[in-house]
């Protein structure tokens, strides 16, 4: 279990840099940034998650997940 939490760590590592590379790239770096929130939003809505009784509380930590990687990213400075 350590190993999965490890890896899935390291990819939330991983997307975050690439989202914030991207981001950075663009003219309005905190609209990209809304836009992908809210589509990775939708995404968590409309996945199905087959042999649980209740999605529900892993919708609820998935989005919870996303918006702390996203609380960590932060627009560039002006200089």
């Amino acid at each position: 279990m350590n190993e999965l939490n490890g890896r899935m760590v390291a990819c939330q590592i991983l997307l975050t840099g690439l989202i914030a590379r991207v981001a950075n790239e663009t003219r309005d770096p905190i609209g990209f940034l809304s836009d992908f929130r809210d589509e990775i939003h939708a995404v968590i809505h409309g996945v199905r998650i087959a042999g649980l009784q209740d999605s529900e509380a892993i919708r609820l930590q998935a989005v919870k997940t996303v918006d702390e990687m996203f609380s960590l990213m932060k627009a560039p400075s002006a200089d």
